[in-house]
C-alpha cells in the first residue's frame, strides 16, 4: 500500500538548454570575432597604399605654370598661365586602387602646363574608387570656372570614371590602362583608352576584349615599354610587367594624347 506521504521525488531541471545557450553563444562571439578581424584585416591592407614618389610630387609644386590645391574634392591642378589650346576644359580623375592620389601629379601635370587644362585627381575612402560614390558633379565644384569636363581613371579608377559618365555632363571619358565593366556604347562620348605594352594587370589583350562595351569611334593606343604602374609614379607593382620607358618619357606621351583629346 502507497503510503498518503509518499510522492515522487522532484526532478532536476535540465541543464541542456543552458548549455546550449552557451555553445550558441560561443559560436556568435567566435563567429563575430572572425569578422572584426576580416574587416580589421582588409581596413589596414586598404590604408596602405603604394606611396607616392617624392621627387615627381616635389617637381610638380617647384613648377611655377602650375598651381597645386589640397581641397575636399581632391587634389586640383591648375595653370598659372593662360592661353592654352585646353583652357576651360578639366579632367576628373580616379587613382587605382590602392595607389596614393599624389602619385599621379607628374604624369598629369604636362596638359596642366603645357595645354592649360585643369586636372583634379580624387582621394578615394580608403584608397579604394568603388567606396567614393560621389557624382561628377560633386568634384567639379573645385573649379566652377571650368565648364567642360572629361573624367577618367587607372585600373579600377577608370572601371569607376566609366560608372560616374551616364547621366553626368561629361564631355568625354579617359582610360589609363583600364575598361569598363558597363555597356556604354551607345553614350556618344568621346573616348581616350591608353594600354601600356608590357601591362600584366590590364592587358591589352583584356583592354581589347573589352572594347565592344565603348563607342564605336573610341581611340585606342599603346604606349611601347609601358607597364601597368607606368601610368604613375609609385614604383612596382606586384604582379606587373617590366617597364623599358622612363618617368618622362611617359609624361611626355600622356600629355600629347591628352592635349589632343582635351583639345578636341
Amino acid at each position: 500500500m502507497t503510503s498518503e506521504h509518499s510522492a515522487s521525488a522532484p526532478r532536476r531541471p535540465s541543464r541542456r538548454p543552458s548549455r546550449l545557450r552557451r555553445r550558441v553563444r560561443l559560436v556568435g562571439w567566435s563567429a563575430l570575432s572572425a569578422l572584426a578581424l576580416v574587416v580589421l584585416g582588409f581596413v589596414m591592407w586598404a590604408s596602405t597604399p603604394y606611396p607616392a614618389e617624392r621627387g615627381p610630387v616635389i617637381d610638380v609644386w617647384a613648377n611655377d605654370a602650375i598651381a597645386v590645391e589640397y581641397l575636399p574634392e581632391g587634389i586640383l591642378m591648375t595653370p598659372t598661365v593662360g592661353g592654352g589650346d585646353a583652357e576651360g576644359t578639366g579632367l576628373v580623375f580616379v587613382p587605382g586602387a590602392r595607389v596614393q592620389a599624389h602619385a599621379y601629379m607628374h604624369q598629369l601635370s604636362g596638359v596642366v602646363e603645357q595645354h592649360g587644362a585643369t586636372v583634379l585627381i580624387t582621394e578615394p575612402t580608403l584608397n579604394l574608387a568603388f567606396f567614393d560614390t560621389r557624382t561628377l558633379a560633386d568634384f567639379t565644384t573645385a573649379a566652377p570656372e571650368v565648364d567642360r569636363w572629361f573624367v577618367g581613371g587607372h585600373s579600377l579608377g577608370g572601371v569607376r570614371g566609366c560608372l560616374m559618365t551616364p547621366g553626368s555632363d561629361a564631355a568625354g571619358l579617359v582610360l589609363f590602362g583600364s575598361y569598363c565593366a558597363g555597356d556604354i556604347a551607345d553614350s556618344g562620348l568621346p573616348v581616350l583608352s591608353i594600354a601600356g605594352e608590357n601591362d600584366a594587370l590590364s592587358t591589352p589583350a583584356i583592354i581589347e576584349e573589352n572594347a565592344g562595351l565603348l563607342p564605336a569611334d573610341a581611340v585606342f593606343v599603346t604606349i611601347e615599354g609601358a607597364n601597368h604602374a607606368s601610368f604613375g609614379d609609385y614604383g612596382p607593382q606586384s604582379g606587373d610587367g617590366e617597364r623599358s620607358i622612363t618617368s618622362e618619357q611617359m609624361r611626355a606621351e600622356l600629355t600629347a594624347l591628352l592635349g589632343e583629346a582635351l583639345a578636341g
